[in-house]
């Protein structure tokens, strides 16, 4: 038991590093593009394609979660809701991160060369970049725009999903990948709003920093509109029937609602209930698109 304990608590550090709420929400997304793209029901050879690739995606994204750690720890450190990052910590070292990382990355890229497609292993390593590097390093420190030019990375996975499956982006792939795009900053503006403290103390430029809250609760009831027409382009383009439409209609007018309300009458719960129906939003409407996938 003493022996097993260390290498448990090690195997959680680590873990942790890989953020794994947000790396299930990125597989779920790369998984319903990789549905999507199959016409019926998969077959086995489709399904263990999927299960490949999903794990390759998977390793990566962890690894640009990891090595987002190692570049913020000193920032995680002083904000509420990340202190506990075991890098923040220091409870592992920059070497221990930077090479859990490089491994990740390493395997989930062979993983997807070999034994899935070569176009998803360079699209999924461009995503690792993009987030890793120009989000990380370059634009969150630089611009208020961080989350909506760095959304591109976290918009992916859907994209992800259907070139693992047909080896090509298409339009279908590219209107998934403009639905996240356009969820990302009035998901991640919701949280900053009750969170303004913590990334005024990290002396990040984040929307509600640089430019307050009324301007920021504006944003995002706006990007909610323009959200909300980018759902209904699955129906529009054919790729979905009318569940997805009426799933689609119904979440969009609950996320404008709660923005609407957020705009008028702003409250730290209110922000928090908004962050919080915008990931329900998101899961929704792809197991909506999932569901109508096999009615339509």
């Amino acid at each position: 038991m003493s022996l097993a304990s260390p290498l448990l608590i090690r195997l959680r550090q680590f873990n942790a590093l890989t953020k794994p709420r947000v790396i299930q929400l990125i597989v779920f997304c790369a998984l319903i593009g990789m549905v999507l793209a199959v016409p019926g029901v998969p077959s086995w050879p489709e399904l263990e394609l999927g299960l490949l690739a999903c794990l390759g995606i998977w390793f990566v994204s962890g690894a640009a979660a990891a090595f987002n750690c190692l570049v913020e720890k000193g920032i995680d450190s002083r904000m509420k809701r990340t202190a506990w990052r075991p890098t923040a910590k220091g409870e592992l070292s920059d070497f221990e991160t930077l090479l859990f990382s490089a491994l990740m990355c390493a395997i989930g890229s062979a993983i997807l060369y070999v034994w899935v497609n070569p176009l998803t292993m360079w699209l999924t390593f461009a995503t690792f970049v993009g987030y890793a590097v120009i989000y990380t390093v370059i634009l969150k420190p630089l611009t208020p725009q961080n989350i909506v030019i760095g959304g591109a990375s976290g918009a992916m996975p859907p994209l992800l999903g259907w070139a693992a499956m047909t080896g090509e982006v298409s339009p279908e792939s590219l209107i998934l990948f403009l639905i996240i795009f356009l969820w990302t900053p009035p998901h991640f503006w919701a949280l900053a709003l009750y969170r303004v403290e913590d990334y005024r103390k990290s002396g990040l430029p984040m929307l509600p920093v640089t430019h307050g809250n009324e301007f920021t609760r504006l944003q995002i009831l706006l990007y909610t509109f323009v959200l909300f027409a980018a759902c209904l382009m699955p129906f529009i383009y054919r790729m979905s029937g009318w569940f997805y439409l009426v799933s689609a209609v119904i979440l969009s007018i609950g996320f404008c609602g709660y923005a609407w309300a957020l705009w008028r009458n702003y409250s730290d719960e209110l922000a928090r209930k908004t962050f919080r129906f915008s990931l329900i939003h998101l899961s929704l409407l792809f197991a909506a698109l999932l569901i109508d996938h096999y009615l339509w």
